[in-house]
């Protein structure tokens, strides 16, 4: 039996769900993987609650939470004002689950949470985009220092397999390029566009309703939510440094009906893609709206769905599409990562 000490930082629905999941799944992956995750610290924005025994009593310390409680009030073990790189410092664990708002101006607290962890050897499971986007080069230099793994599944569509696909079902096999429809808010106001024949910001309202896009929505219209996403995927695939400013980014706030119209008469569909394309040495990475024909791949890709598809050198054209949008789904990708940590499939060691 592997056992593999976890402290989480953040403790948002996603992360609540995630450690719900771990608690629901811990027979399955002790009978399927061997696997014994033990849950030993969390850490929230008002302080930490850090186990006494083996690990946290999961469903209770959920329970708590669920009724308006917070994790440094859970009774014994709750640490009022304590921050996670002082939790990091004192418990010993195997993996930080790095879960915190993401922070595009600074990154952190996400970044000094990770150095930490790093600096006492431990992987890393990130679903905070903030600092992978902003210090990567830092990040990943320490990582190999350290002999630690870097796993950001959640942080890159979450249950969309973008990662696994390009590192392991492609081994061997030289990617070419990348194009991705990695944000399902702004696929799903172009797709409204183009079937039902409405405006941009009657789409977007329809979206804002349905809870799929942000009241301020910019981080996904203006095209940053797919420009970070490539940016991590294109690191990881190319081995490389790329920053924010390595990205021409152009969103869908300039799409008109008129844009759409036109471009259906030529038998093409409108969609934001993030593309990578690897030309001798050089890496172009670009974010923008393309008019794209009936016979692409992610032409079909509607509504809220995402989808990924990779150009190689031997194996073709690959495709993948789907992953659940919700918090079970980056969920679900969390564990994935935590179960691929534990048997090195993903290690940048």
């Amino acid at each position: 039996m592997v056992r593999r000490r976890l402290i989480v930082c953040g403790f948002e629905n996603s992360e609540r769900a995630s450690t719900r999941l771990v608690a629901d799944k811990d027979d399955y992956l002790k009978g399927r993987y061997g696997l014994s995750l033990e849950l030993v610290a969390l850490v929230d924005i008002g302080g930490a609650a850090i186990a006494e025994g083996e690990s946290l009593p999961i469903i209770e310390l959920l329970s708590h939470v669920e009724k308006g409680g917070t994790v440094e009030t859970f009774a014994k073990i709750g640490h009022a004002g304590m921050t996670g790189v002082e939790v990091i410092a004192r418990v010993n664990a195997h993996v930080l689950i790095e879960a915190t708002p993401t922070n595009l101006a600074t990154g952190e607290p996400g970044r000094a949470h990770i150095m930490a962890a790093l600096d006492k050897g431990m992987d890393i499971v990130s679903a905070n985009k903030g600092p992978l986007v902003l210090f990567y080069k830092e990040i990943n230099e320490l990582a190999r220092a350290r002999r630690s793994g870097i796993y950001m599944s959640a942080a890159t569509s979450a249950a969309l397999p973008t990662l696994d696909v390009g590192l392991t079902s492609l081994a061997g096999s030289k990617v070419l390029s990348i194009e991705g429809i990695l944000n399902g808010t702004t696929n799903y106001i172009l797709t409204r566009m183009h079937r039902e024949k409405c405006s941009y910001d009657d789409a977007l309202k329809a979206a804002q309703e349905m809870g799929i896009a942000e009241t301020d929505p910019s981080l996904d219209v203006k095209g940053w939510d797919t420009r970070n996403k490539l940016l991590l995927i294109a690191n990881r695939l190319f081995e490389g440094n790329f920053a924010p400013e390595d990205v021409e980014v152009t969103g869908i706030t300039g799409i008109t009906l008129d844009d759409i119209e036109a471009a259906k008469v030529e038998g093409n569909v409108i969609k934001l893609l993030g593309t990578a394309k690897q030309d001798d040495d050089q890496v172009m990475l670009r974010v923008g709206p393309e008019a794209l024909s009936r016979e692409h791949p992610l032409a079909t890709i509607d509504y809220a769905e995402k989808a990924i598809s990779f150009l190689t050198d031997t194996m073709g054209r690959i495709t993948v599409s789907g992953g659940k949008s919700s918090p079970v789904g980056a969920a679900a990708a969390l564990l994935k990562d935590l179960i691929n940590s534990s048997s090195s499939l993903d290690s940048l060691s």
